[in-house]
């Protein structure tokens, strides 16, 4: 399988969970607004969409959507837990998170990386990502993940939209279960590898 990327974007999440995985997969970056990828190929012709993360699978299938790329890796080997069981109470928990940090989190950084993002607007992001940070901080008191002593494609998702943080210059120190978390992910050897893959430096 191929996954499209953009180093340190939205796909670095999925990029994490295949290296947890273990498995065989290739990565070719896409310049979104040229609407190549790496190696000259029409983007917008295999994603109509023209955003990244995009997994490309061996039967030539498109899967799009960072949430459902996330559970379908975790799916393949269901035996290293990555999500809960499909049907059960923790498996809607945890897509809860994934709704939550994408609707909360990564929409309000959005407007950091827009060209002509009025100060008003980034204004009213950060402010609502810091209150979303608070509740997160409170959520992570007690546990080290998001759904308790298990590592999921949740944390990685959390982790890849807190990269950006620094971006925003919005220190994590300040709440300091969340800044404890993104430490504890940041070890992992699928982050290490994941950021060599990409070219980033850690």
């Amino acid at each position: 399988m191929k996954l499209f990327i953009k180093p340190g974007a939205g796909s670095f999440a999925p990029h994490i969970v295949l290296h947890e995985l273990g498995i065989a997969h290739e990565i070719e970056a896409v310049d979104t607004k040229a609407g190549k990828t790496a190696s000259g190929a029409d983007f917008s012709a295999l994603n109509p969409k023209g955003y990244i993360p995009a997994l490309l699978l061996d039967d030539g299938t498109l899967l799009t959507e960072g949430a459902a790329i996330l559970q379908y890796l975790a799916d393949l080997k269901p035996e290293l837990q990555l999500a809960p069981a499909n049907g059960t109470l923790p498996r809607y928990q945890m897509q809860a998170w994934l709704n939550f940090i994408g609707t909360e989190l990564h929409k309000y950084v959005t407007p950091f990386f827009l060209p002509g993002a009025s100060d008003d607007w980034k204004s009213v992001a950060r402010s609502c990502l810091e209150r979303r940070c608070v509740y997160i901080n409170q959520e992570l008191q007690n546990r080290p993940y998001l759904m308790g002593e298990q590592f999921t494609v949740a944390d990685a998702y959390l982790f890849n939209v807190l990269n950006w943080f620094r971006f925003l210059k919005i220190d994590l120190a300040q709440w300091p279960n969340v800044a404890a978390f993104h430490a504890r992910v940041a070890e992992r050897p699928s982050v290490a590898a994941a950021l060599t893959a990409e070219g980033l430096k850690r």
